[in-house]
């Protein structure tokens, strides 16, 4: 009978230098795919937080910490600080730390009290609910929209599975999200879009104004015009630090006598209107959502959020028990494997 620490080293070592929790899960895919379980028409995207083995009451400041002594996940966390999953997800750095799983983030996404967790992220085949790809990220949106991105090439590069649509909550709806989708990957982007150009206090939105792309323009409710450049200068000008905007400015002299000024710029002597590089994908995205599919594909995404609630009540992991992004990394892939091979049991043909 081998010791219990046998399994503890083979885990830590032969398994994870081999990826073997890894190609486990591709293998159960593979035989899903061959089956025909998996369509690639639409992929459902989400993540879910689960709490780490760090106890929430035992943190200590970020600022100046230095470990007392090197554990395997203090290791980790050092090696995760340039990774845009974990460290380098946002420049905003975290408070408090963990001393037992420094890469587990400080989270109040539970509402009830803030715990240290990690995010599982899935990648789902909408059609027969077959995780395609799992990934582990800090529970921080730019890192589970970045993995997300993540899974579908690696989904591609491997399996050349392209889907038709992909399918997310409103945290996948920034521009940069949607661009790539639209003009790098030509997928149809079934998200709602985040757009915060509505005004609150009954001035004229962006909506309001018409932009004319045969011209470069905006149209002002008044009919006066808002152009990116008036005029060329002589000395050229460096580039903005911010390449993903465009401003549209109006002319100070229309402003001055426009009778619907009070209505549009009240506090400013000319309006200005700001437009994403990638107006064109949040644009489509938006002709989606009036669409009868785009109903369809958000009722298709609760298959996600139900492997989620298969995972924390069913599998029983509602909190981790190995720690750092590698421990958190072969928790996530195995539980992902074990719900692919119950679907594949329940969608099958018994063998006569």
């Amino acid at each position: 009978m081998p010791d219990h620490s046998t399994f503890s080293k083979n885990r830590h070592g032969r398994f994870r230098d081999s990826d073997l929790f890894r190609h486990l899960f591709e293998l159960v895919l593979s035989r899903c795919i061959r089956e025909g379980l998996v369509g690639g028409e639409a992929f459902g995207v989400d993540a879910s937080i689960i709490p780490a083995d760090a106890k929430r009451l035992n943190k200590v400041e970020a600022e100046g910490w230095t470990p007392e002594r090197i554990s395997r996940a203090t290791e980790e966390y050092f090696e995760t600080l340039d990774d845009a999953a974990f460290g380098a997800a946002t420049p905003v750095k975290p408070k408090v730390l963990s001393p037992v799983d420094p890469a587990a983030r400080f989270t109040g996404a539970k509402k009830a009290y803030s715990i240290f967790a990690y995010s599982t992220n899935y990648l789902v085949d909408l059609e027969n609910a077959i995780i395609v790809d799992v990934e582990p990220t800090a529970p921080i949106r730019q890192a589970e929209v970045s993995a997300a991105l993540d899974m579908v090439d690696r989904v591609q590069e491997i399996f050349g599975i392209y889907p038709e649509k992909f399918v997310g909550d409103g945290a996948y709806g920034n521009a940069e999200t949607l661009g790539w989708l639209v003009h790098e990957k030509g997928i149809e982007p079934h998200v709602p879009v985040l757009d915060k150009s509505v005004r609150q206090d009954g001035t004229f939105s962006r909506p309001d104004f018409k932009f004319d792309p045969e011209n470069d323009r905006y149209l002002c409710p008044g009919g006066n015009e808002l152009l990116s450049s008036r005029r060329a200068f002589q000395t050229i000008r460096t580039e903005p630090e911010d390449t993903e905007t465009v401003r549209y400015r109006a002319a100070k002299p229309d402003c001055a006598v426009c009778q619907l000024k009070a209505q549009c710029c009240p506090n400013t002597a000319t309006r200005h209107i700001t437009r994403s590089v990638h107006e064109g994908a949040r644009e489509l995205a938006r002709e989606i959502a009036k669409t009868d599919a785009f109903v369809a594909t958000r009722h298709a995404r609760r298959k996600v959020e139900m492997l989620f609630a298969h995972l924390k009540k069913i599998l029983g992991l509602t909190r981790l028990r190995l720690r750092g992004p590698n421990g958190a990394r072969d928790e996530f892939t195995l539980a992902a494997t074990a719900q692919n091979l119950r679907k594949m049991a329940k969608r099958l043909p018994m063998a006569a």
